[in-house]
Protein backbone atom coordinates (compact mmCIF):
# COMPACT_ATOMS: atom_id res chain seq x y z
CA UNK A 1 0.00 0.00 0.00
CA UNK A 2 1.41 3.31 -1.03
CA UNK A 3 1.74 5.85 1.99
CA UNK A 4 -0.75 8.53 1.82
CA UNK A 5 1.07 11.70 0.25
CA UNK A 6 -0.58 14.08 2.17
CA UNK A 7 0.68 13.25 5.06
CA UNK A 8 4.34 12.42 4.44
CA UNK A 9 7.45 14.29 4.01
CA UNK A 10 10.89 13.38 3.40
CA UNK A 11 13.27 12.24 6.44
CA UNK A 12 16.17 14.59 7.06
CA UNK A 13 19.80 12.78 6.81
CA UNK A 14 20.65 10.03 9.27
CA UNK A 15 23.72 12.45 10.40
CA UNK A 16 21.10 15.29 11.55
CA UNK A 17 21.18 15.99 15.82
CA UNK A 18 17.76 15.59 17.27
CA UNK A 19 17.22 19.07 17.62
CA UNK A 20 17.45 19.57 13.93
CA UNK A 21 15.06 16.56 13.26
CA UNK A 22 12.61 17.56 15.66
CA UNK A 23 12.57 21.17 14.10
CA UNK A 24 11.87 19.75 10.76
CA UNK A 25 8.84 17.49 11.63
CA UNK A 26 7.30 20.17 13.02
CA UNK A 27 8.05 22.18 10.00
CA UNK A 28 6.71 19.06 8.06
CA UNK A 29 3.29 19.50 9.72
CA UNK A 30 2.24 22.96 7.94
CA UNK A 31 3.95 21.46 4.66
CA UNK A 32 1.79 18.63 4.26
CA UNK A 33 -1.15 19.70 3.81
CA UNK A 34 -2.98 19.02 7.15
CA UNK A 35 -4.58 22.01 7.61
CA UNK A 36 -1.65 23.38 10.11
CA UNK A 37 -1.33 26.62 9.73
CA UNK A 38 0.53 29.49 11.31
CA UNK A 39 -1.84 31.94 12.43
CA UNK A 40 -1.45 35.79 11.01
CA UNK A 41 0.18 38.29 13.17
CA UNK A 42 -3.46 40.16 12.93
CA UNK A 43 -4.48 37.15 14.92
CA UNK A 44 -1.89 37.42 17.64
CA UNK A 45 -2.70 38.07 20.86
CA UNK A 46 -3.43 36.12 24.06
CA UNK A 47 -4.69 32.87 23.67
CA UNK A 48 -7.80 33.68 25.94
CA UNK A 49 -8.35 36.98 23.62
CA UNK A 50 -8.74 34.61 20.48
CA UNK A 51 -10.29 30.88 22.20
CA UNK A 52 -12.85 32.76 24.18
CA UNK A 53 -11.52 30.46 27.65
CA UNK A 54 -13.33 30.21 29.69
CA UNK A 55 -12.72 27.64 33.13
CA UNK A 56 -16.36 26.16 32.63
CA UNK A 57 -16.31 26.16 28.71
CA UNK A 58 -14.63 22.75 28.75
CA UNK A 59 -16.72 19.71 26.86
CA UNK A 60 -13.40 17.64 26.25
CA UNK A 61 -9.92 17.09 27.27
CA UNK A 62 -7.54 15.42 25.59
CA UNK A 63 -4.49 13.50 26.87
CA UNK A 64 -1.40 12.83 24.11
CA UNK A 65 1.90 11.39 24.88
CA UNK A 66 4.36 11.13 21.74
CA UNK A 67 7.41 7.99 22.17
CA UNK A 68 9.46 10.63 21.82
CA UNK A 69 12.56 10.68 24.05
CA UNK A 70 13.82 14.24 23.67
CA UNK A 71 14.81 16.95 26.61
CA UNK A 72 12.07 19.95 26.34
CA UNK A 73 14.28 22.16 25.10
CA UNK A 74 14.66 20.31 22.12
CA UNK A 75 11.14 20.11 21.63
CA UNK A 76 10.04 23.18 18.91
CA UNK A 77 7.29 23.86 20.94
CA UNK A 78 6.43 27.45 19.78
CA UNK A 79 6.11 25.74 15.84
CA UNK A 80 3.82 23.42 17.42
CA UNK A 81 1.67 26.00 19.78
CA UNK A 82 1.11 27.99 16.56
CA UNK A 83 -0.13 25.17 14.86
CA UNK A 84 -2.98 23.77 17.51
CA UNK A 85 -3.78 27.11 18.13
CA UNK A 86 -5.59 27.27 15.10
CA UNK A 87 -7.62 24.03 15.93
CA UNK A 88 -11.24 24.35 16.02
CA UNK A 89 -12.52 24.04 19.52
CA UNK A 90 -9.08 24.51 20.99
CA UNK A 91 -8.79 25.91 24.76
CA UNK A 92 -6.03 25.52 26.47
CA UNK A 93 -3.00 22.84 26.80
CA UNK A 94 -0.55 21.88 29.58
CA UNK A 95 2.66 20.57 27.79
CA UNK A 96 4.18 17.97 29.57
CA UNK A 97 7.36 16.13 29.54
CA UNK A 98 7.94 12.94 31.09
CA UNK A 99 10.37 12.24 34.10
CA UNK A 100 13.27 9.34 33.24
CA UNK A 101 11.89 8.95 29.44
CA UNK A 102 11.46 12.62 27.95
CA UNK A 103 8.68 12.12 26.56
CA UNK A 104 6.40 14.86 25.21
CA UNK A 105 2.36 15.41 24.92
CA UNK A 106 -0.20 17.23 26.64
CA UNK A 107 -3.57 17.79 28.34
CA UNK A 108 -5.75 19.98 26.21
CA UNK A 109 -8.90 21.03 26.82
CA UNK A 110 -12.05 21.11 24.11
CA UNK A 111 -14.94 23.49 23.72
CA UNK A 112 -17.12 19.63 22.52
CA UNK A 113 -16.26 16.40 21.99
CA UNK A 114 -16.40 16.21 18.44
CA UNK A 115 -13.70 18.70 17.96
CA UNK A 116 -11.71 16.91 20.63
CA UNK A 117 -12.52 13.98 18.42
CA UNK A 118 -11.42 15.80 15.36
CA UNK A 119 -8.30 16.36 17.21
CA UNK A 120 -7.22 13.35 18.14
CA UNK A 121 -8.26 11.61 14.57
CA UNK A 122 -6.75 14.11 12.31
CA UNK A 123 -4.38 16.64 13.89
CA UNK A 124 -2.89 14.67 16.27
CA UNK A 125 -1.73 11.09 13.93
CA UNK A 126 -0.21 13.77 11.86
CA UNK A 127 1.92 14.90 14.13
CA UNK A 128 3.07 11.64 15.33
CA UNK A 129 3.88 10.54 11.55
CA UNK A 130 5.65 13.55 10.98
CA UNK A 131 8.06 12.78 14.08
CA UNK A 132 8.05 9.23 13.17
CA UNK A 133 6.98 7.82 16.32
CA UNK A 134 3.67 6.00 18.04
CA UNK A 135 1.49 7.76 20.21
CA UNK A 136 -0.90 7.60 23.09
CA UNK A 137 -4.03 9.64 22.63
CA UNK A 138 -7.22 10.09 25.07
CA UNK A 139 -10.22 11.70 25.06
CA UNK A 140 -12.39 12.27 28.14
CA UNK A 141 -16.25 13.43 28.97
CA UNK A 142 -15.11 16.87 30.81
CA UNK A 143 -18.58 17.35 31.94
CA UNK A 144 -19.57 14.02 33.68
CA UNK A 145 -16.36 15.16 35.81
CA UNK A 146 -17.20 18.88 37.13
CA UNK A 147 -18.33 18.03 40.87
CA UNK A 148 -15.63 15.49 41.42
CA UNK A 149 -13.00 17.91 39.94
CA UNK A 150 -14.59 21.36 41.83
CA UNK A 151 -13.97 19.25 44.87
CA UNK A 152 -10.36 18.68 44.20
CA UNK A 153 -9.52 22.64 43.54
CA UNK A 154 -9.42 21.55 39.79
CA UNK A 155 -7.80 25.06 37.83
CA UNK A 156 -9.76 23.80 34.80
CA UNK A 157 -13.29 24.67 36.35
CA UNK A 158 -12.10 28.10 37.74
CA UNK A 159 -9.81 26.61 41.28
CA UNK A 160 -7.03 29.62 41.51
CA UNK A 161 -3.41 27.63 41.30
CA UNK A 162 -2.20 28.22 44.75
CA UNK A 163 1.23 27.72 43.58
CA UNK A 164 3.27 26.86 40.32
CA UNK A 165 2.90 22.98 40.08
CA UNK A 166 6.78 21.27 40.24
CA UNK A 167 5.20 17.84 38.96
CA UNK A 168 2.24 16.54 37.09
CA UNK A 169 0.95 12.71 37.41
CA UNK A 170 -1.45 10.81 34.77
CA UNK A 171 -3.58 8.17 35.91
CA UNK A 172 -6.11 5.81 34.03
CA UNK A 173 -7.53 3.09 35.96
CA UNK A 174 -8.71 -0.06 33.71
CA UNK A 175 -12.23 0.07 34.96
CA UNK A 176 -15.97 0.86 33.26
CA UNK A 177 -17.31 3.44 35.17
CA UNK A 178 -20.45 5.08 33.54
CA UNK A 179 -22.28 7.59 34.17
CA UNK A 180 -19.14 9.00 36.17
CA UNK A 181 -21.20 9.97 38.86
CA UNK A 182 -21.79 6.67 39.99
CA UNK A 183 -18.59 5.86 40.65
CA UNK A 184 -16.35 5.88 43.73
CA UNK A 185 -15.12 9.31 43.73
CA UNK A 186 -16.85 10.68 47.01
CA UNK A 187 -15.05 8.35 48.91
CA UNK A 188 -11.53 8.57 47.28
CA UNK A 189 -11.59 12.74 47.21
CA UNK A 190 -11.43 12.98 50.88
CA UNK A 191 -8.81 10.57 51.19
CA UNK A 192 -6.70 12.56 48.23
CA UNK A 193 -6.72 15.46 49.73
CA UNK A 194 -4.24 14.22 52.61
CA UNK A 195 -1.32 12.95 50.11
CA UNK A 196 1.26 15.21 50.78
CA UNK A 197 1.92 18.10 48.41
CA UNK A 198 -1.11 17.43 45.96
CA UNK A 199 -2.39 21.12 44.93
CA UNK A 200 -5.33 19.96 42.73
CA UNK A 201 -6.70 16.94 40.81
CA UNK A 202 -8.91 16.80 37.36
CA UNK A 203 -10.99 13.62 37.50
CA UNK A 204 -11.14 11.93 33.81
CA UNK A 205 -13.89 9.85 32.30
CA UNK A 206 -13.13 7.92 29.28
CA UNK A 207 -15.16 8.53 26.40
CA UNK A 208 -17.05 5.65 25.30
CA UNK A 209 -15.09 3.52 27.80
CA UNK A 210 -15.82 4.70 30.99
CA UNK A 211 -12.29 4.74 32.68
CA UNK A 212 -11.96 6.37 35.30
CA UNK A 213 -8.80 8.69 35.80
CA UNK A 214 -6.74 12.02 36.94
CA UNK A 215 -4.63 14.79 36.02
CA UNK A 216 -2.98 15.69 39.55
CA UNK A 217 -0.53 18.93 39.79
CA UNK A 218 2.18 18.53 43.25
CA UNK A 219 4.23 20.85 44.82
CA UNK A 220 7.89 18.87 44.07
CA UNK A 221 8.88 15.92 42.20
CA UNK A 222 9.45 13.58 45.17
CA UNK A 223 5.78 14.05 46.01
CA UNK A 224 4.27 13.24 42.58
CA UNK A 225 6.88 10.02 42.28
CA UNK A 226 5.89 9.28 46.02
CA UNK A 227 2.23 9.07 44.73
CA UNK A 228 2.44 7.66 41.84
CA UNK A 229 4.74 4.96 43.05
CA UNK A 230 3.25 4.15 46.46
CA UNK A 231 -0.40 5.76 46.82
CA UNK A 232 -1.63 4.95 43.35
CA UNK A 233 -1.22 1.30 43.00
CA UNK A 234 -2.92 0.65 46.76
CA UNK A 235 -6.00 2.41 45.32
CA UNK A 236 -5.77 0.52 41.97
CA UNK A 237 -5.41 -2.56 43.74
CA UNK A 238 -8.66 -1.67 45.87
CA UNK A 239 -10.58 -1.44 42.78
CA UNK A 240 -8.61 -5.06 41.57
CA UNK A 241 -7.72 -2.92 38.42
CA UNK A 242 -4.85 -2.68 35.85
CA UNK A 243 -3.52 0.70 35.46
CA UNK A 244 -1.23 3.17 34.07
CA UNK A 245 0.73 6.10 35.84
CA UNK A 246 3.22 9.22 34.36
CA UNK A 247 4.87 11.27 36.14
CA UNK A 248 6.17 14.72 34.37
CA UNK A 249 8.30 17.60 35.20
CA UNK A 250 6.36 20.75 35.11
CA UNK A 251 9.00 23.98 35.45
CA UNK A 252 10.44 22.77 32.24
CA UNK A 253 7.04 22.88 30.44
CA UNK A 254 6.12 26.28 31.83
CA UNK A 255 7.06 28.94 29.38
CA UNK A 256 5.74 26.35 26.35
CA UNK A 257 2.03 25.88 28.64
CA UNK A 258 1.65 29.68 29.38
CA UNK A 259 1.72 30.38 25.66
CA UNK A 260 -1.51 28.33 25.29
CA UNK A 261 -3.28 29.66 28.37
CA UNK A 262 -2.99 26.90 30.78
CA UNK A 263 -5.09 27.27 33.93
CA UNK A 264 -2.41 25.95 36.04
CA UNK A 265 -0.58 29.24 35.50
CA UNK A 266 -3.83 31.85 36.73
Amino acid sequence: MKPDAKHTVDLPPTQIDRREFLTFAAAGLTATGTGLLIPSLADAGPLSQKTGTHPMSQKAFVYTELQISAPFDQVPWQQINETIKTKPGFLNKTWLSGVGNNSAGGIYAFDSIENAQAFVTDYFPAEARNFGVAQTTRVFDATATTDASIDMNSVHYGASPTAAPAAFVYTEVQLHVLPFDHGPWRAFNPVLKQQPGLLSKTWLSGLHTGTVGGFYAFDSLENARKFALDYFPGEAKTLNAAFYTRVFDAPVTEAASRDMASPFYG
